[in-house]
């Protein structure tokens, strides 16, 4: 390997913002602490796991269960 590279020509990946959308969402604190505790277990980001889950529940076709009081 190169001790330095020269990336002065390089150019953004064109395809990286469709790949991930950045929103704002509200979550209950215990849910964000559940996925804290369990990135520091494994060593993904909270928000990766976030997304993992949510990208299984797409995949496997979940659907939410609304338990009201």
């Amino acid at each position: 390997m190169r001790k330095e590279y020269d990336f002065s020509k390089s150019k953004k990946n064109p395809y990286a913002k469709m790949l991930k959308k950045q929103i704002t969402l509200r979550i209950e604190t215990e849910v964000v602490d559940y996925f804290k505790k369990m990135a520091e277990a494994s060593g993904v980001s909270y928000q990766n796991l976030i997304n993992l889950y949510l990208r299984d529940c797409v995949q496997s076709h979940r659907k939410p269960v609304f338990k009201w009081a």
